[in-house]
């Protein structure tokens, strides 16, 4: 994706001395130590950051939850990784998951936070930019799963980037240090990061920006379904 009114950079350059820092909370949807989208993240924290981003890399473990059931919802309130994440959100101006696939599908305990966090208001995925990764050893790389978990987090109204980043054979494509093996493979990554600070800056700062989320878009107004909500973003 071409830049607009910035130069081009290369891996191993410094973040652009124009951008006005942008929040962003990092995490990998597996609860594995050590797992390859562990190592995806850790790898896309490191490049966010020397882009110039503000990085808070989460763990999954951080928001385990139970099972959503709104009878615990109204009985004990929205559980403690819940409320983590919906704070961590909040104080973000962007997200990027790296989510493993299971049976091309997202992990279940990523899709259950997410439904706890829906509960909170104002629900804090609308209007924020994310960009999803994922990490395989197969052949697409995890790319179903990421097809799956757009589907919440747009209906949400989340701002998914239109690239996502899907690592294939990462059990090899991972050197010692943590990088990318391939050269190529590896600016292609950093220029997909840099791209999307660069939509998330943009977004942050256009003082003209406002968003309406309607859960069901279309739907004759009931008060019963209804779910409207608006956000603003002050360039500050």
């Amino acid at each position: 994706m071409p830049h607009e009114g910035r130069p081009s950079s290369h891996p191993g350059d410094a973040a652009p001395a124009d951008r006005r820092p942008v929040r962003v909370l990092v995490f990998a949807a597996s609860l594995r130590q050590g797992s390859l989208n562990e190592r995806l993240a850790d790898l896309t924290a490191a490049v966010a950051q020397q882009k110039g981003a503000r990085v808070d890399r989460a763990r999954m473990a951080d928001f385990d939850c139970p099972p959503y059931d709104q009878d615990v919802e109204r009985d004990e309130g929205l559980p403690a990784g819940a409320q983590r994440l919906h704070e961590r959100l909040v104080t973000a101006d962007a997200f990027m998951i790296a989510s493993p696939e299971y049976n091309a599908s997202m992990p279940g305990v990523l899709k259950n936070v997410v439904d706890w966090v829906s509960r909170f208001r104002p629900q804090p995925f609308n209007g924020r930019q994310a960009l999803l990764l994922s990490a395989s050893p197969s052949m697409v790389g995890g790319n179903r799963g990421l097809w799956a978990l757009r589907i919440p987090l747009e209906h949400l109204g989340a701002r998914v980037y239109p690239d996502m980043f899907s690592l294939a054979q990462a059990h090899e494509a991972l050197d010692a240090s943590g990088r990318i093996a391939n050269a190529t493979l590896q600016q292609r990554f950093e220029s997909t990061i840099e791209c999307f600070l660069d939509l998330v800056e943009a977004s942050k700062h256009y003082r003209a920006l406002h968003k309406q989320w309607v859960e069901y878009l279309g739907e004759h107004p009931n008060p019963a379904t209804d779910r409207v909500e608006h956000t603003a973003i002050d360039a500050g």
